[in-house]
């Protein structure tokens, strides 16, 4: 399928808007990242802990932050999951010690401002064993005769159902579903335990060792990525096309971090996997183009190297705008369906591939002819007469085609 057909736009002398915006939002991004002390990692690389909560009704974001600010030094990230009553309740730590420390505080307080109280055992946030040893004497008291193994498959049952109702159970009566609770077990779970109006879901922690690890092992990997992808395009072209490649990847890489810090938004492991992501998509558009440009090379040897990467571009426009576009689509409907556990991750792509396509076009292409040009100058200097984009030609003269 093809969109547009014969078309003749002048890329290259429209590129200097293009140009300016980037060094712009680049400038900004810097900035923005002076004044933050850096980007905004998260637990995943600072180390700290991640809770995430379930109410049987809207969550009290408000209070939940203020009962947690009451108890804990530092910031306090408090998030309400979009569409769903569920919430992260995030902090972090200086400390490995403080690990499980900080973890039992936020609970602790977290049950004492919302649990059930009254001395009663909070079925919401109990566990299997915890809920036996609470039966126990006052089922034998009622007369109810079970066996220790009978009473340990029981409570488990009764966790497997709150689990089977997304952890969270709105009325005790709903136990009667539960295998093997009589009238009489059901008469005792009412005397000895009621229902909070949360539960705590899972609780995911990084400690401050790891997190930093993490986060040197992030930057490593998108840096052999650009050097991978840099020797192999020298190779495969010649290294003016892989500097002129990599810098619009670094281009694409810089703005997105930048427009992470200027939106507050956190950089985690998933928000680095699509920014290598990232680093792919771009490098493979700029080879396109490249690729197209190096074959018009060697058809239209009359033609200056601006004119060649206009007809280039033009040629592989189709290709690049249903491509980005429909990877842009779907990078859109993750960044405003996906809730808040992909916001970072789809942000990431929807600002990777709209600076990404036209990186290809208005940064790396410059590239390539503010070096020919430089070329030109310094041979007409020397008093040599250099031929129009004669170095250009003898680079793809001497590189096979790239499939």
């Amino acid at each position: 399928m093809e969109l547009f057909k014969n078309t003749n736009f002048d890329f290259l002398g429209k590129k200097w808007p293009f140009i300016i915006l980037s060094l712009v939002v680049t400038a900004a991004g810097i900035v923005s990242l002076a004044i933050h002390h850096g980007p905004r990692y998260g637990i995943d690389f600072t180390g700290g802990a991640n809770i995430w909560l379930r109410f049987n009704h809207e969550p009290p974001v408000d209070q939940i932050r203020k009962a947690l600010s009451e108890k804990i030094r530092g910031e306090i990230s408090v998030q309400q999951i979009t569409g769903t009553q569920q919430v992260i309740v995030g902090t972090q730590i200086a400390d490995e010690k403080e690990l499980n420390q900080r973890r039992q505080t936020i609970e602790d307080t977290l049950l004492s401002t919302f649990g059930a109280g009254g001395g009663k055992l909070d079925l919401n946030n109990s566990s299997s064993e915890q809920l036996a040893n609470r039966l126990r004497e006052p089922l034998l008291t009622a007369g109810v005769a079970l066996s220790e193994q009978d009473l340990q498959d029981l409570s488990r049952r009764i966790e497997q159902f709150r689990a089977s109702k997304g952890g969270i159970l709105n009325s005790l009566d709903e136990l009667s579903q539960v295998q093997g609770v009589t009238p009489q077990i059901l008469d005792a779970i009412r005397k000895e335990c009621s229902l909070g109006p949360f539960t705590i879901l899972s609780a995911e922690m990084v400690g401050p060792k790891v997190g930093a690890e993490l986060r040197r092992q992030a930057v490593l990997a998108t840096l052999y990525a650009l050097g991978g992808m840099l020797v192999y395009i020298a190779f495969r072209f010649e290294w003016i096309y892989g500097a002129a490649a990599v810098i619009a990847c670094f281009h694409d890489t810089i703005i997105t971090i930048g427009l992470f810090s200027i939106f507050n938004k956190e950089i985690t492991l998933t928000v680095v996997a699509a920014l290598l992501t990232l680093v792919g998509y771009s490098m493979n558009d700029t080879i396109v183009v490249f690729d197209r440009i190096r074959e018009n090379l060697k058809l239209l040897r009359r033609e200056k190297l601006e004119n060649v990467i206009n007809i280039s571009v033009n040629q592989t426009l189709s290709r690049t705008v249903l491509t980005s576009g429909l990877t842009l689509l779907t990078a859109l409907s993750l960044f405003i369906f996906g809730g808040q556990v992909l916001n970072g991750f789809s942000f990431a792509l929807v600002m990777g591939i709209i600076f990404g396509t036209y990186s290809s076009v208005f940064i790396a292409s410059p590239i390539l002819l503010l070096w020919q040009n430089l070329i030109e100058r310094r041979k007409a200097g020397s008093g040599v007469r250099a031929a129009p984009a004669a170095p250009a030609r003898e680079m793809a003269a001497r590189k096979p085609a790239a499939r």
